[in-house]
């Protein structure tokens, strides 16, 4: 039976942490190497899986039991092989950051870092899609992410990105888990029962694509992996022994431009420091939900949609691309709803914006 009593930080045990981090792990089948702990999958011997049904279940369900019983994240090389796309991309965010600060409406504060050490675009994914609608299509038709993001959340998952810029000599995050517990403070997060914290991790997958090629010195993400098995990760990364331990533990994976690393939430993790006196560490987060819980930015897909929907007429995508984008973009769930003006007629839900641009 579950245990449901009342959750607090007196139920902490360091020593059930470190021993679940220490869990033996082999390379998974499908990834071509693991690094410091950590499955990497290279997405030009995987491609023939991604239009395979049964072979992409397996791809999916390896990568999903990778993110929950595994080390709780892994990377895909080589998952833009044209290096365009990515400086097409890259030249847009710069621009936008640059228009943020010359407003003063961008950047301020930040998650688990001082303000001020990096430059931040909240929401790069609905101001790249109408700055840009071309760029961000390509962008996005990136069936990696879309693999990824279906494999943790299943279909209709809602897409939410923001961009981390961080400047040589940029400073570390501190260790935590991510959005939704991971952004209460910690007696917040103890209000919530026990099979809270368990569902909190399966709402949301956290992933990042690299702009530039990051080696360790620029400060790639630090990760503990297996920390994501530990009930009670919501209220334990606030404290200062399982902190320690997380400095102590952490690893790093250097990633090449293009690249995409995935991570459970629930992950203890953080932004790297960078120590090199050259790399400018572009970086788009993504932060994908679930169709059943709520993304963390408010996202206005009419105007992206608007500006997209245009251009995607004209342009010439595989049946595959075509998808990624549409599932980045376009609302798929058809909740929470007005069952007066849209009442369940002829089904159990009305159609939604996926439903009219996915290919038929």
């Amino acid at each position: 039976m579950m245990k449901t009593q009342r959750l607090s930080a007196a139920s902490l045990d360091l020593d059930a942490f470190k021993e679940l981090i220490n869990t033996p792990y082999t390379k998974p089948t499908l990834a071509a190497s693991m690094e410091s702990g950590v499955p990497i999958y290279d997405a030009a011997a995987l491609a023939d899986r991604l239009e395979d049904g049964e072979r992409r279940g397996q791809m999916l369900d390896e990568w999903a039991d990778v993110l929950l019983t595994g080390p709780g994240c892994f990377a895909i090389t080589g998952a833009t092989p044209d290096g365009a796309v990515i400086d097409q991309a890259s030249a847009v965010l710069f621009d936008l950051i640059a228009q943020e600060k010359a407003r003063a409406s961008g950047g301020g504060g930040d998650h688990f870092a001082a303000a001020g050490l990096n430059d931040r675009l909240w929401n790069s994914l609905e101001k790249h899609a109408i700055a840009a609608p071309e760029s961000f299509i390509n962008y996005y038709a990136n069936p990696w992410i879309a693999a990824a993001s279906e494999a943790w959340l299943g279909p209709r998952y809602q897409m939410t990105a923001q961009v981390n810029l961080v400047h040589p000599g940029g400073k570390p995050q501190t260790g935590h888990r991510d959005y939704h517990l991971g952004f209460m403070q910690q007696q917040q997060s103890a209000q919530f029962p026990l099979h809270a914290h368990l569902l909190s991790a399966a709402l949301t997958l956290q992933g990042a694509i690299a702009h530039v090629d990051i080696p360790i010195e620029a400060g790639p993400t630090k990760l503990l992996p297996h920390s994501q098995k530990y009930d009670l990760g919501y209220l334990a990364y606030h404290e200062q022994a399982f902190r320690d331990v997380f400095e102590e533990r952490y690893v790093q994976v250097a990633l090449g431009k293009g690249d995409l690393l995935w991570f459970n939430p629930a992950t203890f993790h953080a932004a790297g420091e960078n120590r090199t006196p050259d790399v400018e560490r572009l970086v788009n987060l993504f932060q994908v939900s679930s169709a059943f819980g709520r993304a963390m930015e408010t996202i206005d897909r009419t105007a992206m949609l608007a500006a997209i929907e245009p251009v995607l007429a004209s342009m010439r995508l595989t049946e595959l691309e075509r998808r990624a984008v549409v599932a980045a973009s376009a609302e798929g769930y058809a909740f929470p709803l007005n069952l007066d003006t849209n009442p369940p007629v002829g089904g159990l839900a009305p159609a939604t914006d996926q439903d009219r641009l996915a290919p038929s």
